[in-house]
């Protein structure tokens, strides 16, 4: 990255030293607007911290000189070339505004973005003014009083029909409807009020996106009702509340049913229709292209033998057959992958695997010859998409016992299953009542009549047996992994080199631009198909954004004067990637670099974590955020998610969050993120991810003969070191950044050209000194062994780069 080393274009150990003496750091307050995913935060101002200068030891090299550092998180200013669409007036009062910001900058005030309501134009689906907005919801609302539909409000979540969290654009109806475009969030309407629900990742998005006809509901925010307290609270009691049972699952259908019965309200499965796609009329057609078959290189088990291995699970289990919903583990399950949902190898299909077939439900034109003959091998027969409803009924029809996952499984398909079950069982009833009434005996019928009673409906209800056999990988899916993050690495190492040399020569890069360059290194790769996610490039405020997309109509520059957030990933033939840096190109402020250490704190605790097998991944999330909690600071998304090999960037179900519900254990070959961050609202972000795989630690002890666990870094990019402020470190500390990237340099450098090997020399040089607060003989003590780790540390690589 650009300057990691604070622009010493040099092969040498830095060394780092206080220019004076001074006390402990000053604990830092409430960020201003930051809030914690545990509790609600006052806002409140944030102290003004001293810088603490640094002066240079041994320095047998120039340093290149910087102007003074901005005050904390100053907004990038309206770009000229969008400037130009207004009026000459509008154009002088902007040079104005421009003016009195760098007034404000060198008198210390602090500068923030503008309000939310003043960045609303040119937002998908609407116009800024509301009247879009206002004739959708019109529409919406008409369709209310249809005789087939009559309904009092209408619930449209974010999902597919498979509980995707990226879906198809024929399939984004909530984001049509609302114009916010974030993954997560539930939109609510009433015939009189309109609102929408999203996490804390999405705050800041949808106050720009959202029109004035819509209501934010931050989730998890002190005080803001759920989308059934909300409803049962607006509307009068007795009313009926529709749903496309396709985009529920069946729990969440049953909790929302449960929730506004306290109002008497009624529950409506509306899913001959949905009510979004009947007013959308430019409605994209649903996705079409090809499947192909992942090489068992990279599967390392054949569709066979994990069907075997379903099908003993289904017999233990006393089940006959199991739906398959969730598109990445029918992909996983017959080796096979698509291209339906963007950055996703996935495609729309649903799978029903029983004892001696397989029946995979998707449209014919995306099979090709050599796809089907894969299939054919593995005995599994194709049934167009739409035809899922009528087969389990069928099944149910047949007396089959079903297993179901009723957590991601849709409403439509399990209330059709109980609908069929129940009918025949009645017919059995009936049947066995006709047979007792002809003389037959008594045992028979009474065996059959005890099936009846406890046999509706006739399924189990449990989480799928796939999910967990796909998180944990086996030998040939995280060697892909592995090789995927280093050819990932090197195309990374490639873009900071290219990315620095253009901030060095004053060119002009946008956030669209900059996540434009890296796709094209990226692409250079071999193996690589697509970004895994759209890329999070966000300078300035805009990194505060979590979820942040840049537009080419209303991005920010890149520049010298705050922090710049890039989250980005590559889905490979092999693997899937998943990486976020934050940089600055110019000089950061004490607080930017206090809090960037704060969170390199966490992401090094959570590195380092040993725990028991069996342990959910929830339990160590505080590990993360336990430095930046010191100081009154938090981040609103969970530190870890589960990340697929070639599939989802986001995989369940493991995770690393707060939220305690989760009670997956972590075993050994899963794969999580590590990400905590910060992220001061319309100032700046900082994020530090790698993912992390799930292995076996070998200890002296096994206390009750427990194993225990740690984790295995896979990701290897330097971490920008004029952001650390190291009198915050521990030795162990240090010692872990230093290690990390010596692994960079050992593994990223023969990958690289030499302009690009010499870059990432810089930016793995270390910095191993520290402040101790103890004086005399232990730091001259301490001191010594730096210099020794430096001269032992820097004359490792110097013999590599000859050989190089």
């Amino acid at each position: 990255m650009y300057n990691f080393c604070n622009r010493l274009a040099v092969r040498s150990h830095l060394i780092l030293a206080p220019h004076h003496s001074h006390p402990a750091p000053l604990p830092m307050e409430s960020a201003l607007f930051s809030s914690s995913p545990l509790s609600a935060f006052v806002p409140r101002s944030p102290p003004s911290l001293a810088s603490r200068p640094l002066r240079l030891l041994s320095l047998p090299f120039s340093l290149l000189i910087h102007h003074s550092p901005p005050p904390r998180g100053g907004p990038p200013l309206l770009p000229r070339r969008l400037l130009r669409r207004f009026s000459p007036a509008a154009y002088a009062d902007a040079d104005a505004a421009a003016a009195s910001a760098a007034e404000s900058r060198s008198s210390g005030d602090r500068v923030v973005a503008r309000p939310s309501s003043e960045l609303r134009m040119g937002r998908p689906g609407g116009s800024g003014t509301g009247v879009a907005g206002d004739e959708k919801l019109r529409s919406l609302r008409e369709l209310f009083a249809r005789p087939d539909v009559a309904i009092d409000a209408y619930i449209i979540p974010s999902q597919d029909a498979h509980q995707s969290e990226f879906i198809a654009e024929c399939f984004m109806r909530r984001a049509y409807l609302t114009g916010f475009t974030g993954s997560a969030g539930t939109a609510v309407v009433t015939k009189e009020k309109a609102a929408l629900w999203t996490d804390g990742r999405y705050f800041l998005q949808a106050e720009k996106q959202l029109s004035p006809d819509w209501i934010l509901m931050r989730s998890g925010n002190q005080g803001v009702p759920t989308t059934s307290e909300w409803l049962n609270d607006v509307l009068p009691a007795g009313c009926r509340i529709g749903i496309d049972p396709f985009l529920f699952s069946h729990d969440a259908a049953e909790e929302l049913k449960e929730a506004i019965s306290k109002k008497n309200h009624e529950l409506i499965l509306i899913k001959d229709f949905n009510l979004v796609d009947e007013i959308w009329k430019s409605r994209p057609k649903p996705p079409g292209k090809p499947t192909r078959v992942h090489d068992i290189k990279y599967a390392g088990v054949d569709v066979l033998s994990k069907l075997s291995s379903l099908r003993s699970v289904l017999v233990e289990n006393g089940c006959t057959a199991i739906v398959i919903s969730m598109l990445d583990e029918v992909a996983w399950l017959l080796n096979m992958r698509g291209s339906d949902v963007p950055n996703s190898p996935v495609f729309y299909s649903y799978l029903i695997v029983e004892i001696s077939h397989a029946t995979l439900f998707v449209d014919n034109n995306k099979v090709t010859p050599g796809v089907l003959d894969h299939l054919k091998s593995a005995g599994v027969e194709l049934k167009p998409y739409e035809e899922i409803l009528s087969e389990v009924e069928s099944l149910a029809a047949k007396g089959a016992k079903l297993w179901l996952d009723t957590s991601c499984v849709n409403a439509a398909i399990v209330s059709i299953f109980r609908s069929a079950c129940e009918r025949h069982f009645t017919r059995l009833a009936t049947k066995s009542r006709k047979q007792l009434n002809n003389g037959a005996s008594s045992d028979l019928i009474s065996i059959k009549s005890e099936d009846i009673r406890n046999g509706i409906p006739n399924g189990l209800y449990k989480v799928s047996p796939v999910a967990i056999a796909k998180a944990v990988k086996n030998k040939a899916e995280i060697e892909g992994m592995k090789n995927s993050h280093l050819r990932d690495a090197a195309a990374l190492s490639e873009f900071w080199c290219w990315m620095e040399q253009e901030v060095k020569n004053n060119l002009t890069l946008t956030e669209v631009a900059v996540a434009d360059k890296l796709f094209e290194f990226r692409k250079q790769q071999e193996g690589f198909i697509d970004t895994s996610f759209d890329t999070i490039s966000g300078y300035g405020a805009n990194g505060a954004v979590i979820h942040y997309k840049p537009t080419s109509d209303s991005c920010s520059f890149v520049g010298t004067d705050n922090l710049f957030l890039l989250d980005s990933g590559g889905q490979y033939v092999d693997g899937t990637t998943d990486i976020t840096r934050t940089v600055h190109f110019g000089e950061p402020s004490a607080w930017q670099k206090e809090c960037f250490t704060r969170v390199l704190q966490g992401h090094i605790a959570l590195d380092q974590a040993i725990f028991p097998e069996r342990m959910p991944g929830f339990v160590l999330d505080v590990l993360a955020r336990s430095s930046l909690w010191k100081v009154g600071l938090d981040y609103r998304h969970g530190t870890g998610h589960g990340v697929g090999a070639a599939l989802n960037v986001h995989e369940g179900p493991q995770s690393i969050s707060f939220r305690f519900g989760n009670l997956t254990a972590l075993q050994n070959g899963m794969i999580v993120s590590n990400e905590p961050g910060y992220y001061e609202d319309h100032s700046f972000g900082i994020r530090i991810e790698n993912l992390l795989l799930v292995k076996e630690v070998d200890l002296p002890n096994s206390y009750g003969g427990i194993g225990f666990l740690g984790f295995e870094k896979l990701t290897f990019v330097p971490i920008q070191s004029k952001l650390i402020d190291t009198s915050l470190l521990s030795p162990m500390e240090i010692k872990w950044v230093n290690d990390y990237h010596s692994q960079v340099w050992e593994k990223v450098s023969p990958l690289v050209n030499v302009a690009v090997r010499d870059w990432l020399w810089r930016n793995t040089s270390h910095a191993a000194c520290w402040t101790l607060k103890s004086r005399g003989k232990m730091r001259t003590q301490l001191m010594s062994t730096c210099l020794i780790l430096s001269i032992s540390m820097f004359a490792r690589p110097i013999k590599q780069q000859r050989v190089l």
